[in-house]
């Protein structure tokens, strides 16, 4: 029996409307000298610095929640690890 894990990241995004909660949205990764980070294509939004062992392993997941804080928009995805 196949066990799924979901993960749950969260991504900057600059201005309202680019996404909504039950998008299924695709993400490229980018690779730091240390790290790797993420976009929700196409240029949508962006993850943090995430150390190596933290890399995600699927590149599509669903939106499950976009805010508005008084630092900016910050969409969630979820990912089937």
């Amino acid at each position: 029996m196949k066990v799924t894990v979901m993960r749950q990241m969260e991504f900057k995004m600059e201005r309202p409307g680019l996404t909504k909660a039950g998008d299924h949205l695709k993400v490229t990764e980018g690779k730091l000298p240390t790290s790797y980070y993420y976009t929700i294509e196409h240029a949508i939004a962006m993850s943090g610095n995430y150390a190596v062992g933290e890399r995600l392993k699927s590149r599509e997941g669903d939106v499950i929640d976009v805010k508005e804080t008084e630092k900016g928009y910050f969409v969630t995805m979820e990912f089937d690890e």
